[in-house]
């Protein structure tokens, strides 16, 4: 007999960059996380769906169903459900305004806290210079983070062995390369800006895949990170406060309920 879990019920869900369509990406971890996590309001904040990677092959396991119908049934339960279109997946950004299945398609939101202060809501890509003047190199660095997922997976398995935990090589290279922490820098200093400029007390948006909640440059700054490697989201509590939540550090089990498993697995 399964073991009854507590749903925890927040205000409102922040979640990005998904990247259905790669191989290596942690949707199983997705599924668990909103088994135990509801919320009146669900910001999907860009780049659920990886365009990029699924017009180049097409990959799409049941589990990604699995993923959509949790989704689309805390729609049909009552949960607001916004879409925020990314880079990866900016052919939805033909059809903002619209409604696909309960889910409002847009480019941007101004997000009304509990406490009442005002909040951007957007991917961010638009403020990637890259993506934004270089989108060639883009993709190219998009094919760098692919490979380094690729190599990630020999090397934890190796450290799985010694009883070691997962390590990153995408985030240690990004940490280690002094023109990476830069970029990030500049991305959040660009990001702050533009919540400055449209008069609102902060920024909740996504990227980069470095989760972060600060005020470094004047203005409450959050970036819900991602689930291809670490597994963050930001939640904020009915009183108004923001929490950014590692769910792998935060005592998730490594592996789904056996049923979710099967399911799967088709």
């Amino acid at each position: 007999m399964e073991e009854t879990r507590k749903v925890r019920h927040s205000r409102t869900l922040f979640i990005s960059d998904v990247h259905l369509g790669m191989q290596t990406i942690r949707v199983e971890e997705l599924i668990d996380f909103l088994s135990v996590h509801d919320a009146d309001t669900i910001y999907i904040v860009g780049d659920l769906i990886d365009g990029w990677r699924l017009q180049k092959e097409w990959n799409w396991p049941p589990i990604y169903d699995q993923l959509a119908n949790a989704l689309f049934e805390k729609a049909a339960r009552g949960a607001r459900m916004v879409y925020l279109a990314g880079n990866h997946d900016e052919f939805l950004r033909d059809y903002m305004g619209t409604y696909f299945g309960g889910v409002e398609i847009v480019d941007r939101m101004i997000h009304v806290s509990a406490d009442g202060k005002r909040y951007l809501v957007i991917h961010g890509d638009q403020f990637d210079v890259v993506v934004a003047n270089a989108k060639w190199l883009a993709h190219i660095g998009d094919w760098a983070y692919n490979l380094a997922l690729t190599t990630n997976a020999p090397i934890n398995w190796v450290r799985r062995r010694m009883g070691l935990s997962y390590w990153s090589l995408s985030a240690w290279a990004k940490q280690k390369v002094k023109s990476a922490v830069s970029v990030m820098g500049r991305f959040e200093e660009a990001l702050s800006l533009e919540a400055r400029n449209s008069e609102v007390d902060g920024v909740i948006c996504g990227h980069i895949h470095h989760a972060a909640m600060h005020n470094r440059f004047g203005i409450h700054y959050m970036n819900s990170g991602d689930w291809v490697e670490s597994c963050t989201a930001i939640v904020e509590n009915h009183d108004g406060g923001f929490e950014l939540i590692r769910w792998k550090e935060a005592g998730a089990p490594a592996k789904l309920p056996r049923r979710l498993r099967r399911k799967a697995m088709g």
